[in-house]
């Protein structure tokens, strides 16, 4: 059966001397890997178009056990990635999120529409990147079905006060009288934090917060990601090992 998607390549293996096994995060078929034969051969129409972060139109044969991809037309490859090592290196974080927490062999849109933006915004040097991974770390986890419970207090139902605790661990939000345990943060944050998880999609990147606060906003969010999937991201190990102070959460 012949299968046509648009899909990104999210992680390459060699194969042999002239083919790949790629990953790919498709909009129709969630997660999937797929041999590409000849893909490595300079002659090849796939050489480039399965790249890491190539972003195309893939026709692919499912097999019984395996997926072969027929045809690929490149439609954007996010070259200002491979030119900046810090862009790379979130860009690869942001990757293995989708690798651990997209749905696999079924619809996966809103997730490829998120990394396909993020990446966007990534080149463009549009929004700042510490804003783009919390926004990354937090939607991809609503998505996933790791939805915090932030709408109010989740002792009195207050949904405001001027500081308000996050328990990262619950996932609970608590205001300043019922507050026991949890993070302090900014009423600020937890707008942002609504934001993120709530608003249109088309719209997850267009809020405003402070710059003083995008670091407290990505603390959280990166926290959060890191308890609840349970995971082990080795590519946001490598990425504090730049010691880029814009990227650490």
């Amino acid at each position: 059966m012949l299968i046509q998607t648009d899909a990104i390549v999210i992680k390459i293996n060699n194969v042999g001397e002239s083919d790949k096994l790629v990953t790919l995060l498709s909009r129709d078929l969630g997660i999937i890997r797929a041999f590409v034969r000849g893909a490595k051969n300079v002659k090849s129409k796939a050489l480039s178009a399965t790249e890491l972060f190539s972003y195309g139109d893939f026709t692919i044969y499912a097999a019984t056990d395996k997926y072969i991809v027929r045809e690929v037309e490149s439609k954007q490859m996010f070259f200002a990635l491979r030119g900046d090592i810090e862009k790379l290196a979130l860009a690869q974080y942001f990757a293995q999120i989708m690798l651990e927490l997209a749905p696999r062999e079924e619809n996966a849109d809103d997730y490829l529409r998120l990394l396909l933006n993020s990446l966007h915004f990534l080149c463009r040097n549009e929004k700042p990147p510490m804003l783009i991974k919390a926004v990354v770390e937090l939607r991809t986890m609503a998505m996933a079905g790791y939805m915090p419970d932030i709408c109010t207090c989740s002792k009195c139902g207050k949904a405001e006060s001027d500081t308000m605790y996050f328990n990262v661990r619950t996932g609970q939000l608590y205001c300043d009288e019922c507050a026991v345990s949890g993070k302090r943060i900014s009423l600020s944050v937890v707008v942002a934090m609504r934001y993120i998880i709530y608003c249109p999609f088309n719209k997850v990147f267009s809020f405003v917060i402070s710059d003083e606060l995008v670091p407290e906003l990505c603390e959280i969010t990166q926290n959060f990601l890191l308890i609840h999937s349970e995971k082990k991201f080795t590519t946001l190990e490598f990425l504090e090992s730049l010691h880029i102070e814009d990227f650490n959460g």
